[in-house]
């Protein structure tokens, strides 16, 4: 798989693998005024969309994905997040097409957005399964013909509303 590339510029060098600004230092009147958005009405301000290229692929293609988080409140938002992953994506509920379990520092952090901001994220899914064997052996496999649901997400606390959004693909 190729990594995320963001679509946006968010003017800092405090910034994720994904270009999104991580920097929880700075206070600024964006700060104050997203705290004064209640956490419930951040997470439903933010919308999810997730697409692909095409909805039918043949076994073993990339797959393009486009996924568009939006913030619909003219106002800036702060979700908090668990860990230190502020979104992700999976693949019939694998998150990233892996079983492999992932290792996030567990400090918490926040998904920002200003005022009617879009972040916009494109990647390349490979098109296959990765599988980690009871002997700790990493394998991709090229998963079966049929339907697979692509899911895109913010992170948030269990039990709580999760902005997300879901596509069907198909593989013959």
């Amino acid at each position: 798989m190729v990594g995320p590339q963001p679509q946006h510029d968010t003017g800092t060098d405090a910034s994720d693998e994904f270009g999104f600004e991580t920097d929880d230092s700075r206070y600024s009147v964006a700060t104050f005024l997203a705290a004064l958005v209640p956490t419930p009405l951040a997470r439903r301000a933010v919308s999810v969309s997730i697409e692909t290229d095409r909805t039918v692929y043949d076994r073993d293609d990339p797959v393009e994905i486009d996924i568009d988080f939006k913030n619909r409140l003219p106002l800036p938002v702060s979700i908090p997040t668990p860990r230190q992953r502020r979104w992700g994506w999976t693949v019939d509920g694998e998150l990233e097409a892996s079983d492999e379990r992932r290792y996030t520092r567990s400090r918490p952090a926040a998904f920002r957005f200003s005022g009617g901001e879009r972040k916009q994220v494109s990647f390349t899914w490979n098109g296959r399964l990765e599988r980690t064997d009871s002997d700790a052996m990493d394998r991709s496999i090229v998963p079966d013909p049929g339907e697979y649901e692509l899911e895109a997400f913010v992170t948030t606390d269990e039990g709580c509303y999760r902005p997300s959004d879901s596509a069907t693909i198909r593989l013959e």
